[in-house]
């Protein structure tokens, strides 16, 4: 039980990779914020699944993109658990379109959650995060490809990663900082729109020649949320089987 009572904020926890960290916090102990901004029954399935397994957890509605909306988020947590130890930002949308198809809507929607979710949420981080705590972004192995129709989502990721990077330096506090990079990994997410053909060719270009599973990505980042990752700050962690 390494994350013993510790408190841990995951945003965008009701469905994907999210839903599947939140449950392997919980098995390690976490008390679980579940995260969700317009998928309630999903958020509460979740929620039930931890507490059937004898985990604790509550659920909070918050559009990460919103300022007020982030602010509350902090404040439920605090108002019910006292504090707030580790910070995971997973919360995202993606878009898959070439760069010159992409809408003025499409970048201010993709990079509203994107970049300034975690914008949004790293500044309630800096006074309201516990000493000694933790604070997870979620990057994309897509960072360092060169995937044709990822042009938005790609840059998206990169800004995440530059704020990692810098807000390890700022933060102080005793406060660790990365970020995690995922590859393919099979999600509604990932999986929405793409054909047998180009799934098959990302299985080939993976050292274990499939997919990447949710719970693949959860066991990573439950080390990082632990005490056992704390020399590690300012690094973004590629989990994605050698795809890069």
């Amino acid at each position: 039980m390494k994350l013993q009572d510790k408190v841990i904020i995951v945003t965008g926890s009701s469905r994907g990779i999210g839903k599947e960290v939140a449950i392997q916090l919980a098995k390690h102990g976490a008390k679980v914020v579940i995260n969700h901004s317009n998928s309630e029954a999903e958020a509460h399935e979740t929620l039930n699944k931890i507490t059937n397994e004898s985990g604790e957890g509550i659920v909070v509605k918050a559009d990460v993109s919103n300022k007020e909306d982030v602010e509350s988020l902090f404040n439920e947590t605090i108002k019910v658990y006292g504090k707030v130890d580790v910070l995971i930002n997973n919360a995202g949308i993606m878009y898959n379109k070439l760069l010159k198809d992409n809408t003025q809507d499409d970048f201010s929607k993709l990079f509203d959650v994107n970049v300034r979710g975690v914008f949004n949420t790293l500044q309630e981080a800096a006074t309201k995060l516990s000493d000694n705590g933790i604070v997870i972004n979620f990057s994309s192995s897509t960072v360092k490809l060169m995937f044709p129709s990822y042009a938005l989502y790609s840059a998206s990721k990169a800004a995440v990663e530059q704020m990692t990077r810098v807000f390890s330096k700022e933060v102080g506090r005793g406060i660790s900082v990365n970020a995690i990079a995922p590859g393919a990994t099979a999600t509604d997410l990932f999986l929405n729109g793409k054909s047998q053909e180009t799934i098959d060719k990302l299985k080939s270009m993976i050292a274990f020649n499939r997919l990447a599973e949710p719970i693949d990505i959860a066991r990573v980042v439950v080390f990082l949320a632990s005490n056992d990752s704390k020399w590690i700050s300012g690094q973004v962690i590629g989990a994605n089987g050698a795809l890069i």
